[in-house]
């Protein structure tokens, strides 16, 4: 399965990377450029990849460059990813990141992928209010439970849990932006055929139900 990460890059030695573009608001404001791709520099994107290929080493990956010199993009930028990926015909997308508002750019976008069969996997923080795009309908959302280990689900009332470490067990990043990682490598592996399929999966491989209830 090809699976676009929309993040900071991918840097890992060995790993072939199918295709390459970063995006970023333009320093006018007026408007999203395209612009090569960089190295990662942040390090937050080579850690969700190496996330999707511990649970789908076949996976195919396409990096799409949204963070650059830290965790932060514009809604209108993180628009501009999705088309991009889903031009490249990506079938699968991560986004490790919460805006704390609905934008219209970005809903906008993420409808038009969800139509064309995108699975799109984001991050949903543990604690507190919503965020976007992990609240729009149809989006998977992905949050962190210190119960899971790699490969393994919890189903919780408004996201699925699963592992929210490192696979090198490096402790500079973890929580939902890394359960993203696994979540997407989980459904990269199973490669269901709609939306419907990876929900159903995803129930199906399940360990945990709620915050207590231990399924296997």
């Amino acid at each position: 399965m090809r699976v676009a990460v929309i993040d900071s890059g991918i840097a890992l030695p060995g790993v072939p990377v199918a295709e390459r573009a970063a995006f970023r608001l333009r320093p006018d404001a007026l408007g999203v450029e395209q612009l090569p791709a960089q190295p990662d520099r942040v390090g937050h994107g080579s850690a969700v990849a190496a996330a999707i290929l511990a649970q789908a080493p076949a996976a195919e990956l396409i990096d799409v460059q949204i963070f650059h010199d830290g965790v932060t993009a514009s809604p209108a930028a993180v628009a501009a990813a999705l088309r991009w990926a889903a031009d490249r015909g990506a079938r699968l997308a991560t986004l490790s990141l919460g805006l704390p508002a609905d934008r219209p750019v970005l809903r906008a976008a993420v409808e038009a992928a969800l139509a064309r069969g995108l699975l799109l996997v984001a991050a949903s923080p543990a604690r507190g209010g919503p965020v976007w795009p992990a609240a729009y309908p149809g989006v998977i959302a992905a949050t962190g439970d210190a119960r899971c280990g790699p490969g393994e689900v919890s189903v919780l009332p408004t996201a699925f849990g699963t592992c929210p470490r490192r696979p090198d067990g490096d402790p500079r990043a973890g929580g939902a932006s890394l359960a993203v990682g696994h979540l997407a490598g989980l459904l990269a592996a199973a490669a269901p055929s709609s939306h419907e399929a990876a929900l159903a999966h995803l129930h199906r491989v399940a360990r945990w139900r709620g915050p207590e209830r231990r399924l296997v």
